[in-house]
């Protein structure tokens, strides 16, 4: 039956893409009941703002974002990445640190209004749709993978990671 809750298991990778930045970090923020669970580029960036050299911003932030995912995921500890953007290489890095320690990987691809995203990532948005719709993104290492959109992103209530009720009997 249709629910209004996503469950995974714990300690499972989920990398929520859009080519949205608002509408990711809105969606991610709204539905993760595990607040400690959620990390991004962005959230890192703005730990080490004013910490470290602005030439050396960006590289840092990737480095701890990535041994931030490893450590938890190396943990079997649950982790949420709000992806950056929808550049490919960047869903990569993050599979395959989740492969490497045999955690589950899922996917969201969050659709947006086509306002809403950059010239820039308009051709990597309809890419990534095209590979959901020839059932090609199992082929980047995801287990599964799910595209929102429309009513249905206001219809999720809440994303958990708990293994699932007992069966009645």
């Amino acid at each position: 039956p249709p629910t209004d809750r996503m469950r995974y298991s714990p300690g499972s990778l989920l990398v929520i893409v859009s080519g949205s930045p608002g509408a990711r970090e809105r969606f991610a923020d709204r539905l993760i009941e595990d607040r400690a669970s959620l990390l991004s580029l962005a959230k890192v960036r703005g730990l080490l703002a004013g910490r470290v050299a602005e030439d050396d911003l960006e590289e840092r932030t990737v480095q701890l974002l990535d041994a931030a995912v490893q450590k938890r995921l190396e943990a079997s500890e649950t982790v949420v990445v709000v992806a950056d953007g929808v550049d490919p290489a960047e869903r990569e890095r993050y599979v395959r640190l989740a492969f490497a320690v045999k955690r589950p990987r899922h996917l969201i691809l969050l659709e947006a209004p086509k306002d809403e995203v950059s010239e820039d990532d308009l051709p990597l948005v309809n890419e990534l749709r095209r590979a959901f719709d020839a059932g090609e993104v199992g082929e980047e290492g995801f287990q599964t993978a799910m595209r929102l959109g429309g009513g249905t992103v206001a219809e999720l209530k809440r994303i958990v990671f708990r293994p699932p009720p007992p069966k009645e009997d």
